[in-house]
């Protein structure tokens, strides 16, 4: 008899034997909503608090992983650069009248988008990109888990500082 983890897998352990393309996915994913949960709940105000000397809020690093999330998977690996155009100071200052709704369904938007483009990819299938010479999927995926964990981080200080909140879900 087969009894169920307590607490139950996570996504990230679910994929424990999984295969490459699915491993990476499915990191890319959980970090991805990470991010979008630690704005969950919060006011546009909490959300554009800064509690750093640098620039950086929580609405700003959504808009600045919406923004990298556009410039790799639109911009470069798809051919699109109009598409994947930077924002100005890379995203992290928000105006005064986007709200946290505003900047989650367009980061949600980008991931979608990122995940259809990606679709029609192989792992080592690879595009130009004016720094790098050539970039594959693979690094591509590697490059935005680094990324996006690194912001989650981030995220996961700035929700505790304002209200205590902290984890995965918190």
């Amino acid at each position: 008899m087969t009894t169920s983890p307590d607490p139950p897998l996570s996504p990230d352990e679910q994929v424990a034997a999984g295969g490459e393309r699915e491993v990476l996915e499915t990191f890319l994913d959980l970090y991805r909503g990470i991010v979008v949960r630690k704005v969950s709940g919060l006011s546009t105000e909490q959300a554009s608090r800064r509690l750093v000397p640098s620039p950086t809020t929580l609405l700003g690093l959504l808009q600045h992983l919406a923004s990298v999330e556009r410039e790799w998977f639109t911009g470069v690996l798809d051919g699109r650069p109009e598409a994947g155009v930077r924002v100005a100071d890379d995203g992290w200052t928000v105006d005064a009248v986007t709200g946290v709704e505003d900047l989650v369904a367009d980061y949600e938007r980008a991931c979608a988008e990122s995940r259809r483009v990606a679709a029609r990819f192989a792992l080592d299938d690879t595009v130009p990109m004016p720094r790098l010479g050539r970039v594959s999927l693979r690094w591509i995926y590697v490059h935005l888990i680094e990324e996006t964990a690194r912001h989650a981080g981030h995220a996961d200080i700035l929700r505790e500082q304002i209200d205590g909140a902290t984890g995965f879900d918190g």
